[in-house]
C-alpha cells in the first residue's frame, strides 16, 4: 500500500470506527434494556446524546489545570482512533502492521484510561481525584493478567515456528492459535479466551469495574467535572474503543473470514467477510460488556483488585502453564 493510500484511508477508518462504536453503543444500550424488562432507548440515542454533548457549554472548573483539562479528552480519542489503524478490520490486514504490533496496541490501550486518571487529578475535583486514583489501581489489576496472556500466545507462535513475527498481530490472525495446539493446549487456549473476556469490561470501564465513575458513590469519579464537547470527545472515545479491544479479541482468537468457510467469488467475500467480522464484533461486545453489566453489581475497588490479581492471574497463569505442558508434550 502507497503512502497516498495509507494517509487516505486513516480518516475513512477513524469514521467508520466512529460510526459504528456508536452504533454498537446504542445496540448495548436497547440489549441491556430487554435483559431487565425495560423498554429501553431508541437506537439512536448515543447519537442524540453526542449531538446534545457538543451544543452545550464547554465548563472548566476554577481550580482546574486547564490546558491538561482540555487536552486529555483530545488525547483520549486521538489514541482510541490510532488503536484501529493496528489492528485488523473487516477482514483486512491491518493499515499499519509491524514487527510489534501487538506490544504498541497494549500500550495504546492504556493512553485513554490514562487520559481519565490525568483528566480527573487536573479538574481540582476531590470526587474525579478518588476516580483517579481507582483508575489507576484498576489498570494495574488488569494489565497483569492481559501480559499473560499476550505473552502466551507470542510464545507458542515462536515456539511453532521460530520464523514467525510472534507479536504481529498480521501473524496471530493469520495462523489461527487452536489450530496449533493439542487437547490440553486447546483448554489452555480457552482459559486465556475467557480471562481477555474478563478484562475487557475493565478495560473499558464498564459495570461491575467502573468503580472509577460509580455516580452513586462519587458523583461520576473522573468525569463529574467534565461537560460539553469534552464530555462528548470521551463518550467517542469510549465508543472507539470499545469497537479496538473487541477488534482485538476477534484478531488474536477469532480470526477466520466466512470466505475461507464458504466457496463465493471474490467481490462477495469481501462483504461477507466485512459482515462476519461485524458479527463477531457484536457477539464480543456481547459476551465481555453488555452480559457482564447486566448479569453484575459493581464492585468495590478491593474486590476488583482481589479479581485480577487473584483469580484472572491465577487463571491466565495456569492456562498458559496447559498450553506449554501440551507443547512439551509433542517434543520427542
Amino acid at each position: 500500500m502507497t503512502l497516498t493510500e495509507t494517509l487516505l484511508l486513516i480518516p475513512v477508518i477513524a469514521i467508520v470506527g466512529i460510526i459504528l462504536g456508536i452504533l454498537f453503543k446504542g445496540i448495548d444500550r436497547i440489549l441491556a434494556a430487554r435483559m431487565q424488562a425495560r423498554v429501553g432507548p431508541p437506537l439512536i440515542q448515543p447519537w442524540l446524546d453526542v449531538k446534545k454533548l457538543l451544543m452545550k457549554e464547554n465548563i472548566v472548573p476554577k481550580n482546574a489545570v486547564k490546558w491538561l483539562f482540555n487536552l486529555m479528552p483530545i488525547a483520549a480519542l486521538a489514541a482510541s482512533i490510532t488503536l484501529l489503524f493496528y489492528i485488523p478490520l473487516f477482514g483486512f490486514p491491518a493499515l499499519l502492521e509491524g514487527q510489534g504490533d501487538l506490544i504498541l496496541v497494549l500500550y495504546l490501550l492504556t493512553i485513554p484510561s490514562l487520559a481519565l486518571v490525568l483528566g480527573g487529578f487536573a479538574s481540582g475535583s476531590v470526587y474525579a481525584a478518588i476516580g483517579a486514583q481507582r483508575e489507576m489501581v484498576t489498570m494495574l489489576g488488569y494489565e497483569f493478567p492481559l501480559a499473560i496472556i499476550v505473552v502466551g500466545i507470542a510464545w507458542l507462535l515462536s515456539n511453532i515456528n521460530p520464523v514467525w513475527k510472534a507479536f504481529s498481530l498480521a501473524v496471530i490472525s493469520a495462523n489461527p492459535v487452536w489450530g496449533l495446539v493439542g487437547p490440553v493446549g486447546f483448554l489452555g487456549l480457552a482459559i486465556l479466551f475467557i480471562v481477555l473476556l474478563a478484562v475487557m469490561p475493565a478495560e473499558l470501564s464498564k459495570i461491575p469495574f467502573d468503580s472509577a465513575e460509580a455516580e452513586t458513590e462519587i458523583s461520576g469519579g473522573v468525569l463529574a467535572e467534565y461537560s460539553g464537547r469534552n464530555l462528548a470527545l470521551f463518550y467517542l472515545a469510549d465508543a472507539v474503543k470499545t469497537i479496538a479491544m473487541s477488534a482485538l479479541v476477534v484478531a488474536i482468537f477469532l480470526p477466520w473470514n466466512i470466505s475461507a468457510l464458504v466457496q463465493i467469488d471474490a467481490s462477495a467475500a469481501i462483504l461477507a467477510n466485512a459482515l462476519f467480522f461485524i458479527l463477531k464484533l457484536f457477539i464480543v461486545m456481547f459476551v465481555g460488556s453488555t452480559f457482564v453489566r447486566v448479569s453484575i453489581p459493581r464492585l468495590r475497588i478491593t474486590q476488583i483488585v482481589k479479581v485480577y490479581w487473584g483469580y484472572a492471574t491465577m487463571a491466565a497463569a495456569f492456562g498458559l502453564l496447559l498450553i506449554a505442558v501440551d507443547f512439551l508434550a509433542v517434543i520427542p
